[in-house]
């Protein structure tokens, strides 16, 4: 005799409009988390792995006037069906699709992974990684992911606007000088960050971290990363491998919405691509300078799409190259421009990439490129629209203020 299925209700939903009055004090981000989250849970608005994927493949989200609220069984069902860490793809998310919740502090947390070179993996992980054993586990993890939820609850107030304007040339390459005696010491803000963040801060709040684990629901990315019970540990390795795949399944998303099955795209299509997310004027005339000044249409691959975006994630290093030829009042050639991305970032583009990056942005058509029609662009494109590491920002002011306490 077949038990009797277990009853599960029909979805309830509420009404996005209910949350309007919200986005008057809402950040950039959580308006665009709020667009385009679809499930609530607990009076927590949640984002499905399609929701994520769509909000950066997307400029708006499909016509969807509710939220739909689950109940504590669908929520365990969902979390039940997450695969482990092992058994990670760059077609994890778009395996999932509705079958996952996603919190926006995890949000925030997926989009710096977007933006951030295969180089500072390491680095992101140590941020986790608090008591430096090479493992992290769900409570070191919680820490940190509490310090942005709280940081991003507070509304903005007088004087928010100039200290995240004065944080931003933390975010830039440059360097970090700190007193001792009376010589200047010259560190990284990336080693700053984490040394600050091991040594100062994490002590004190690891301390509370069961509290923490108490107060946040488990969410797919949490089971995924240390199981149904909370108890694996996430290393390097897989960590590494996660970021790579996001980036990787990301990219074909946008690749593939153009290729039509084919393996390549076209060069219009490639620098349309490009443009999105920019605050160019025209970008019309971007894409005629494509199709009046490539004679032979060839197509961009998807491994030298990949490349492109790698090195755009290495873009601030590139930069200060660029800025090198600005200085000197010298414009950048193609073979110049191959050097300054192999010096900076290790990758090496092809010849037929770069005539084509160099074919949409050469405004002037003298056949060289400046620091002002390339960098700037691609800094928007780089991260989709947002230029405020909000995320870091946010993590910095606390570890000022927690070390003037």
């Amino acid at each position: 005799r077949k038990p009797n299925p277990v009853y599960v209700p029909p979805h309830t939903t509420e009404s996005r409009s209910d949350y309007d009055d919200l986005d008057l004090y809402a950040t950039s981000r959580e308006q665009r988390f709020r667009m385009f989250a679809s499930l609530e849970f607990e009076g927590q608005l949640y984002m499905t792995p399609y929701d994520f994927l769509h909000s950066v493949t997307n400029d708006e989200p499909k016509c969807n006037l509710y939220f739909f609220i689950l109940i504590l069984q669908e929520m365990n069902q969902i979390l039940t069906e997450t695969p482990p860490i092992w058994k990670g793809s760059s077609k994890l998310f778009r395996n999932l699709r509705e079958k996952g919740v996603i919190s926006y502090t995890e949000y925030l947390f997926l989009l710096c992974i977007l933006t951030k070179p295969h180089a500072g993996f390491k680095i992101a992980f140590n941020m986790f990684d608090t008591d430096g054993n090479e493992i992290v586990d769900k409570k070191e993890f919680l820490v940190l992911q509490d310090i942005f939820r709280k940081k991003n609850e507070k509304r903005e107030e007088k004087g928010d606007e100039e200290k995240r304007a004065m944080l931003l040339c933390f975010l830039k390459p440059l360097q970090v000088l700190k007193t001792d005696g009376e010589n200047l010491v010259p560190r990284s803000y990336w080693d700053t960050l984490r040394r600050s963040t091991s040594q100062a801060l994490f002590s004190d709040l690891a301390e509370r971290a069961d509290d923490i684990t108490g107060l946040l629901s488990d969410t797919t990315l949490l089971v995924h990363f240390f199981g149904k019970k909370g108890k694996a540990e996430l290393n390097f390795e897989d960590f590494y491998r996660f970021m790579d795949n996001l980036q990787t399944e990301v990219l074909e998303i946008e690749f593939l919405s153009y290729s039509n099955g084919m393996n390549t795209i076209s060069e219009e299509d490639f620098a349309h691509i490009l443009l999105r997310y920019t605050n160019v004027e025209n970008m019309s005339s971007y894409l005629e300078n494509v199709r009046h000044r490539i004679a032979e249409e060839k197509g961009i691959t998807f491994d030298e799409f990949r490349s492109f975006f790698q090195f755009l994630n290495n873009l601030e290093d590139f930069a200060i190259a660029m800025q090198m030829y600005n200085f000197a009042n010298r414009s950048i050639g193609q073979d110049e421009f191959k050097r300054a991305v192999y010096v900076a970032t290790g990758l090496k583009l092809s010849p037929h990439l770069v005539n084509t990056v160099f074919k949409i942005f050469d405004v002037d058509r003298d056949d060289q490129l400046s620091y002002k029609e390339f960098i700037g662009i691609m800094k928007d494109r780089l991260h989709r629209g947002f230029r405020v590491g909000i995320l870091i920002s946010y993590l910095f002011i606390f570890i000022v203020q927690s070390t003037k306490n």
